[in-house]
């Protein structure tokens, strides 16, 4: 269905995780939770809803965490 949500934070990537990056996985386990690869068209406001809110809060997660031997905490903006 989908392929393994990948680690987003150092040592697994040399640097920051992208926007991009954390997005595609939260459409990741927005499809493995849904069991959907793609939702209905009455399903889709819900689905890309959830995929903004969960990316959201992967974001938020990345920027508080600390990593200990890492030089900075990941900030935006």
């Amino acid at each position: 269905m989908c392929r393994s949500i990948k680690t987003l934070r150092p040592p697994a990537l040399p640097e920051e995780a992208t926007e991009e990056e954390i997005r595609a996985a939260a459409l990741q386990y927005v499809r493995k939770v849904s069991g959907f690869r793609a939702p209905a068209a009455h399903n889709q406001e819900v689905f890309d809803r959830a995929v903004d809110v969960i990316a959201e809060a992967t974001a938020d997660l990345l920027d508080g965490l600390e990593v200990r031997g890492a030089a900075t905490a990941r900030r935006a903006g």
